[in-house]
């Protein structure tokens, strides 16, 4: 037995003893490591990654046809990721070139030479498209974006329906990384030739994979908050899934469907189509991957929006966990993570008071994004958004009034700052300037500017009102803002009471009995009815908050963990078949 077991070991010995020897004498042989397969030549970048020789890495990885061979090793990927972010976070450390922006300037440069044959060009354009995969998943989207225009510009003008066929998938995976850096011009003009492709492949008879596609459309549209046509993209998206659909494919697919019906509120549709990408995710990435982490995202944004919140921490935590093995330091999508669990922590904690290990986290998030982002960017609004949130809440329980105003002067600033952003984004008539209007409210009624709070509030309302209409759960919120702020602080008790019954018929509408927003909404008409010295009502109330309470409790009490309550995949016309027979 113990001979057999030394010899089981053998081979794997002398493989990496061979791998020692290689990299011991790398400088001298360096040039013949393309003899080599792909996975025993990116065994030995790792291992001179893991020596610490970052110099002789970037070199290798700089060159495209080495990253190109690299990234046919599938099942490596993510140690592939782990090499170019320390390699990004030095160069980041000591103001070199990044070496994305190396690559990406690399493949222009071969791009623009003279006289390529059609096969140098089908070449470049398949590595092109691989790079900026690689490039995009890893959030480096700038130098992404530059790698696919210039793969673009490979395929202009073609009439043949396979390099059309490429154009469009240019256009999809452009789309992406647009809509991921909030480039919405540019991601709109990319929609407009995406669109004309599409004609143009039907009029010849070609079926283009139109589900990914449609699916970045419901992306673009979600973004803008026109929450009505990314639903529809969505739906389309997956009525175009045929059976043997490819799987990290139809994971996306599955993800964006989601988030559209969390915000059109179809929470049964959003938690089958959110639980499938999750299991199907693992299944075929494992649980270390980065594509797996996005999944947890937005599996966590689910959860939060149907009032899971203990469940929605415990998978943004996973996710980040994630995100930090395979990138490690400086990066966006690990600052995204910090933010998501920034503010998942600060809603479960808002009862309890205890905001500490959610400033930590949106102000990881903020430091992240400002060492990767112009200092307006776009996605900086929403994580200054979630630190002022927290602020005010950390200003209103502190008994020093001078940190109390040095908290609430911050938390004023940032919502200014995030709010300026979103209207330069998308202008006055849009939820996310909406949402900033209402969290501007909720300050000025802390720093007790009341007249202001109050047209915060109703500016607030009245554009979700027109966006969304009168029984959406962003109303919802507005609404019972306001009448917090009418009970508490401008005695318009007739105003706040039917403010206060509203956001309990829409909060009731949406998540049932024992929705945790509703104890506020109680709590609020109790006061009321107190002051009116109305005891019918304040008998009636104390009974419907008890009973909340047993709700909650009892909630509580039967709650499981959130990766326990997920089931084997679906084939993919059984995912649709459900899908569509929900109501």
């Amino acid at each position: 037995m113990a001979s057999t077991s030394v010899l089981k070991r053998f081979p794997e010995a002398l493989y990496y003893s061979a791998l020692n020897v290689v990299v011991h004498h790398y400088k001298n042989i360096r040039h013949e490591l393309r003899i080599f397969p792909p996975s025993v030549q990116f065994d030995i970048l790792f291992k001179l990654f893991e020596n610490g020789c970052l110099a002789e890495v970037r070199a290798e990885l700089s060159d495209l046809d080495v990253i190109t061979r690299m990234l046919k090793v599938g099942d490596k990927r993510h140690l592939l990721h782990h090499c170019f972010q320390a390699l990004m976070d030095q160069a980041l450390g000591d103001h070199s070139t990044k070496i994305s922006s190396v690559i990406s300037q690399a493949y222009v440069d071969r791009c623009n030479q003279e006289s390529l044959t059609d096969k140098q060009r089908d070449s470049l354009v398949l590595h092109g498209l691989a790079i900026s995969a690689f490039l995009a998943e890893a959030g480096w989207l700038p130098d992404a974006e530059v790698i696919l225009t210039s793969c673009q510009s490979l395929l202009a003008d073609s009439s043949d329906p396979l390099q059309k066929t490429r154009a469009l998938e240019c256009c999809h995976r452009l789309l992406h990384v647009q809509n991921g850096y909030c480039r919405f011009e540019e991601a709109e003009h990319t929609y407009n030739q995406a669109m004309v492709l599409v004609k143009q492949l039907q009029g010849m008879g070609a079926s283009p994979n139109l589900a990914s596609l449609y699916s970045e459309f419901s992306t673009l549209y979600m973004l803008r908050s026109n929450y009505a046509e990314a639903y529809s993209w969505s739906v389309k998206a997956l009525q175009s899934l045929v059976a043997n659909f490819p799987k990290p494919p139809l994971i996306d697919v599955l993800r964006q469907s989601a988030k559209a019906c969390v915000l059109k509120r179809e929470f049964k549709k959003a938690r089958l189509l959110i639980r499938q990408a999750v299991v199907i995710a693992s299944e075929v990435f494992g649980d270390q991957h980065p594509k797996y982490a996005d999944t947890l995202i937005d599996y966590g944004f689910y959860l939060l929006s149907v009032d899971a919140i203990s469940q929605g921490v415990q998978v943004y935590q996973t996710a980040l966990e994630v995100r930090q093995n395979v990138f490690g330091g400086i990066n966006l999508h690990v600052a995204v993570a910090h933010e998501d669990l920034a503010y998942a922590s600060y809603v479960h904690n808002y009862a309890l008071g205890k905001f500490s290990h959610a400033r930590n986290h949106a102000e990881k998030a903020i430091e992240l994004m400002l060492q990767l982002l112009p200092g307006d960017h776009l996605l900086l609004s929403s994580s200054k958004r979630v630190k002022a949130l927290i602020l005010e809440e950390m200003a209103i329980d502190n008994p020093n009034k001078d940190v109390e105003k040095k908290f609430l002067e911050e938390a004023h600033l940032l919502h200014k700052e995030a709010l300026a952003m979103a209207m330069r984004a998308f202008g006055e008539m849009n939820v996310q300037t909406a949402k900033h209007y209402g969290n501007l409210g909720r300050l000025y009624q802390s720093m007790r500017l009341f007249e202001l709070a109050e047209e915060m509030h109703l500016k607030a309302i009245t554009i979700k009102e027109q966006l969304l209409g009168p029984e959406d759960y962003e109303v919802a919120l507005s609404v019972g803002h306001l009448a917090s702020l009418y009970n508490y602080d401008m005695m318009k008790f007739d105003n706040a009471e039917q403010l206060y019954l509203r956001s309990i018929s829409i909060g009731k509408k949406l998540f049932g009995d024992g929705y945790s927003g509703l104890e506020y909404d109680y709590r609020g008409l109790l006061r009321v009815y107190t002051i009116q010295a109305n005891m019918e009502k304040c008998f009636k109330y104390q009974n419907v908050l008890a009973y909340w309470k047993l709700l909650r409790d009892e909630a509580q009490e039967t709650q499981t963990s959130p990766f326990t309550e997920l089931t084997e995949p679906l084939r993919v016309t059984d995912t649709l078949q459900q899908f569509m027979s929900m109501s």
